[in-house]
């Protein structure tokens, strides 16, 4: 095996002798140091890995394909061989394959179906640095796996730009950094005229680095659609092919995940003909994608990201500003074969985000919280473990969605949902299909849920929609929708009936509600009722409400299931919806349609009242008035009254509200305490806890008096801790004067001491709390009551402050002792007694 040259290589031995002796590596390497194809075939000879598989997680499509691609040339194989990949949709692995490069979830479902990971020796995660939900979870999969059941297993993170001192902390392994390859790049930033798109913004740029620079221009844009319109700008002819020669000289070809593997690869090449090339590229080409002939980078600064999208419930791509480590990384893609130049369309004055943040904060974790149910425990050790709140609602959903029981254990759905690889709201509709015509179908639903509008004119039917693409197949397509774009749809569809393995096609024609009838199984929380007295407006299965647009083509449907929502301040708006038939859903979901007496919180009347309800899920039916309140449900109504209306709905005294004050301040300033988190979003989040014991019984909100409430609040502590705060925070302190003072607590502030100057003769040091730790703000006050001071330095106010502010007072308060020495005077809280 004959390695080309690499920066990475004088490393290769250091790497080697580090994974002999340890298991995990954490290794830094900038963008062409060679570590995507080098490392794997490195490591493939070791005594450790003992002829089993490499297998290595690389983000993006086109890079698993290239490295793949790459590493079987320099064996001089085909792809398949020794070195294969595995990809959504693709597979080129056989037996012999010993390096796997993979993308997306493949990783995590090889952990899933085999925890032993019998055959495979050592776990590459390439590029960690772009902190991808499903490298993130990989990797505390591999962790589990390693310290639980194989120990012999190696783990590296490899990556361009990255924390790896946190990361080697983290992992507890050794960290080797490698020389890049790297010529000076010259940065500028391209500035934008008055109101330029950024398509026309780009040309100028490419005109004037094509003239002012040699080699090739490598241009990063956020997506397929700015791509599209930047060749536009460039050609305004239709090329006859994928690249066309610009003046005569300049080839322009896009590059994207998107793109048949055959064009991936001629970009991956220098041009044939020898002309100069313009690549228009998404942030694939950011990293582990190497384009020969680069001098000259212009970037937008832009990139599409996933991020949690509460309209469709789940997490869509959207336009952000790229952080600052990806702009270096872009800028030293011009500096790989001599010195570049790197132009930024974006104004020097905007700062940028130091590092990506994790996806794992940003996007909707129903994924993750299926995946974590089927591993059966949550105690994953994860870089940036997972938000608490947004895994929650992702868990409550599962359970809606059937792929989670009550008790939080994932079900045999579950267990099928997961193994179809995509969100769980559409593995559930895409299991719900009875028969094989209902299966293409769903197939057809999942392509279009997750593609682009294909239609121009808008509007929120989804039948629509999907009879767009029905006239598709049959060479007929509606002028407002775009051909490409259901072109891409129908292959989704043929995709996901491989998956399914179904031989059915679809339909040439439905009724309107057998979308729905399939959708309501991706979207349960999602179905709709129309209101009583209003039909635009629809309460919705998870207790909200929703409106149709004015020319709404699904207005007058009794019930509809909502595939998309725009989230506002009343009323969310019905962006995507398809008739539901009430019969399909009574068969679906029957144990959803209860009849019952409820207790509700009424707030216009501000009281709680008895009703007799038909409810599907959320939705009210039917409501009778059912008489007496009964006190067992009153508790909960009670509860949930102040669950919405806030924690002000409740009678609070002012002791009660101090005592609050003295425990938030003290859980900060003495955490050994180990206080409870009693913040008002903390005590909203735990209403059940403590304030439905205290409701007991009760059928108002002013049947809660202060004690009560003061009990309710304190009850999470024992009475010994109670005493220790009492201790720490008193409410009042003894002066100099002998008089007991009050002490105000306000939590994040200095604790305020108002007194009048004369109580605190004799006193030389500022008074403190909590063990001497926390000195109180003195309010120094004039006989009168009035501010005089305000300090935490007594003795700086005696020594310097005082001489000034005496020589002011003694004329304005003559019956008050103004001692010259403060330091041994009586101090008192009375004036001087007559005659003196």
């Amino acid at each position: 095996m004959i390695l080309p040259s690499f920066p990475i290589q004088v490393l290769l031995p250091q790497i080697r002798s580090s994974l002999a002796a340890h298991p995990r590596l954490v290794l830094e390497a900038p963008p062409g140091a060679g570590k995507t194809t080098q490392v794997p075939l490195a490591l493939l000879d070791e005594a450790w890995l003992d002829g089993r598989r490499i297998v290595m997680l690389e983000p993006r499509r086109v890079a698993a394909r290239a490295a793949a691609g790459f590493m079987a040339g320099q064996l001089n194989q085909a792809v398949g061989e020794t070195v294969g990949y595995r990809i959504r949709f693709d597979n080129k692995v056989t037996a012999r394959t010993r390096i796997e490069v993979v993308t997306e979830g493949i990783l995590t479902r090889m952990i899933q179906d085999d925890p032993m990971l019998e055959g495979v020796g050592a776990i590459l995660f390439d590029e960690f640095h772009e902190r991808h939900l499903s490298a993130d979870l990989g990797l505390a999969l591999a962790l589990d796996v390693q310290s639980q059941l194989r120990e012999d297993l190696r783990i590296v993170a490899m990556s361009a730009t990255l924390d790896g001192e946190k990361l080697a902390r983290f992992l507890d392994a050794p960290r080797l950094s490698s020389e890049g390859r790297s010529y000076p790049v010259e940065i500028a930033h391209f500035p934008a005229r008055r109101d330029e798109p950024l398509e026309l913004q780009t040309r100028r740029a490419i005109e004037h680095a094509l003239q002012q620079h040699p080699g090739d221009v490598l241009v990063f844009l956020p997506g397929q659609r700015e791509i599209a319109r930047v060749q536009a700008a460039l050609q305004p002819p239709p090329p006859p092919r994928q690249g066309r020669v610009w003046e005569g000289q300049i080839v322009v070809l896009p590059l994207h995940g998107e793109l048949p593997v055959e064009k991936q690869a001629e970009v991956l090449q220098p041009d044939p003909h020898g002309h100069r090339r313009v690549v228009l590229a998404t942030n694939v080409a950011e990293s582990s994608v190497t384009l020969p002939g680069v001098r000259v980078v212009i970037d937008a600064g832009l990139a599409r990201e996933p991020r949690y999208d509460p309209n469709s419930g789940f997490s869509r791509l959207e336009v952000v500003s790229i952080s600052r480590a990806s702009a270096d990384q872009r800028a030293g893609r011009a500096g790989r074969v001599a010195e570049g130049w790197a132009y930024r369309l974006w104004p020097q004055s905007q700062r940028l985000e130091p590092q990506r943040r994790p996806e794992m904060a940003q996007v909707e974790l129903a994924s993750l919280a299926l995946e974590l149910a089927a591993w059966g425990s949550d105690a994953l050790r994860f870089v940036d473990p997972p938000p608490a709140g947004a895994l929650a609602a992702a868990r409550d959903l599962l359970q809606r969605l059937g792929g989670l029981g009550l008790s939080g254990a994932i079900t045999p759905l579950g267990k099928r949902m997961l193994a179809l690889g995509t969100h769980p709201r559409l593995a559930a509709m895409l299991l719900s299909a009875p028969n094989g015509e209902d299966r293409a179908l769903a197939c057809d639903l999942a392509a279009l849920i997750e593609a682009r509008d294909p239609l121009r004119s808008g509007g929120d039917a989804l039948t629509a929609r999907w009879r767009a693409l029905a006239a598709f197949r049959s060479g007929r397509a509606p002028g407002d929708a775009n051909r490409s774009g259901l072109a891409a749809i129908d292959t989704a569809a043929r995709q996901w009936r491989r998956r399914l393995r179904t031989d059915a096609t679809p339909p040439a024609d439905i009724e309107a509600h057998r979308l729905g009838d399939l959708l309501m199984h991706a979207f349960p929380d999602r179905i709709a009722h129309q209101h009583p007295a209003d039909p635009r407006r629809y309460q919705l299965a998870n207790g909200r409400m929703a409106r149709l647009f004015d020319d709404s083509a699904v207005f007058g449907e009794p019930w509809l299931v909502a595939s998309e929502l725009r989230h506002e301040a009343k009323d969310a708006l019905i962006q995507r919806a398809a008739p539901v038939d009430e019969a399909a859903l009574r068969r679906q979901f029957g144990d959803r349609f209860v009849s019952e007496d409820a207790v509700r919180w009424d707030a216009g009347k501000r009281a709680l009242v008895a009703q007799r309800e038909s409810r599907f899920d959320q939705i009210v039916l039917e409501s009778k008035p059912a008489g007496r309140v009964d006190p067992e449900r009153a508790a909960v109504a009670l509860t949930d009254a102040v669950r919405e209306l806030g924690l002000s709905a409740l009678s609070w005294s002012e002791p009660l509200q101090q005592w609050l004050e003295r425990v938030r301040s003290l859980r900060e300033w003495m955490p050994e305490l180990e206080l409870p988190d009693l913040s008002e979003d903390a005590l909203l989040a735990t209403l059940d806890d403590w304030l439905l014991p205290a409701f007991s019984g009760k059928t108002r909100l002013d049947a809660l008096d202060e004690d009560t409430l003061s009990h309710a609040v304190k009850s999470s502590l024992e009475w010994s801790l109670r005493q220790r705060i009492d201790q720490l925070a008193p409410t009042r302190i003894t002066v100099p004067s002998g008089m007991e003072r009050r002490i105000e607590y306000a939590h994040g502030q200095s604790p305020v001491l108002a007194v009048k100057l004369q109580e605190l003769f004799g006193l030389a040091d500022t008074p403190r709390i909590a063990d001497g730790r926390v000195p109180l703000t003195l309010h120094l006050l004039s006989p009168g009551g009035r501010p005089l001071q305000v300090t935490q330095d007594l003795r700086g106010f005696w020594e310097r402050t005082y001489p000034e502010v005496k020589k002011e007072m003694k004329g304005r308060y003559p019956k008050h002792p103004w001692p010259d020495d403060p330091w041994t005077a009586q101090a008192t809280h009375r004036a001087k007694p007559r005659g003196t």
